[in-house]
C-alpha cells in the first residue's frame, strides 16, 4: 500500500481512534499514545488485512488490542463490568454506558449456562485475548472461535432483550 494511502488512512480514523481510545481509558495522554500505537500496529500488519471488515472496525480491533495489551503489561485491574461492556460494545459505538453490577452478573449467570466451550471462549475474548489465540487454547481454527463468540454474544443479547432490557444503550 502507498505512503499517500496509509495517510488517508490516518487523516481519516485518528479522531474515531482516539475517541475510542478516550472511551476506554478516559486518559488523554495515554489514549494519544495508544493512538500511535494503533496506526503503527496497523501499518505492520496491513500485508495481513484480508478486508473482511472495514478499515474503521478494523483499527478499533487493533486499539482494543493495544488497550488491553497496556492492562496486561501495567498490570492494573480493570472491573469486570468495564471488561464486559468493552466485550458486549459495538466497536462504532462510541456512546457506550456503563454497565450495572446487576446486568453484568446476569451476563454471567447466562456465560454459566452455555457449553463449557463457549463460556471459556467468551472470557478469553472478554479477557482481551486475539482469536488466534483462542483458537490455539481450544484446538479449533480461528474462524470457529470467531463463529462461537458471535453466536454465544448474539444470544446473551437476545436473551437480555427478552428479559425487558431495552437496546443497546442497557448493555452497550
Amino acid at each position: 500500500m502507498a505512503n499517500n494511502t496509509i495517510q488517508a488512512i490516518y487523516e481519516q480514523y485518528k479522531n474515531d481512534v482516539y475517541a475510542y481510545l478516550m472511551s476506554l481509558t478516559h486518559n488523554k495522554p495515554l489514549s494519544e499514545d495508544l493512538t500511535s500505537d494503533v496506526f503503527l500496529g496497523a501499518i505492520k500488519a496491513l500485508p495481513v488485512f484480508k478486508g473482511n471488515s472495514s478499515i474503521k472496525t478494523w483499527l478499533f480491533s487493533i486499539a482494543r488490542h493495544k488497550w488491553y495489551e497496556h492492562l496486561r503489561k501495567s498490570k492494573k485491574e480493570i472491573a469486570p463490568e468495564d471488561l464486559m461492556r468493552i466485550y458486549l460494545s459495538n466497536d462504532t459505538n462510541l456512546e457506550a454506558t456503563m454497565m450495572t453490577k446487576a446486568l453484568v452478573d446476569r451476563i454471567y449467570e447466562m456465560l454459566e449456562e452455555e457449553p463449557h466451550k463457549n463460556k471459556a471462549i467468551v472470557m478469553m475474548r472478554v479477557n482481551g485475548y486475539s482469536y488466534f489465540e483462542i483458537a490455539q487454547q481450544h484446538n479449533v481454527s480461528e474462524s470457529s472461535a470467531r463463529v462461537i463468540d458471535f453466536r454465544t454474544k448474539a444470544r446473551i443479547r437476545a436473551n437480555l432483550l427478552k428479559e425487558g432490557y431495552t437496546g443497546e444503550s442497557d448493555f452497550l
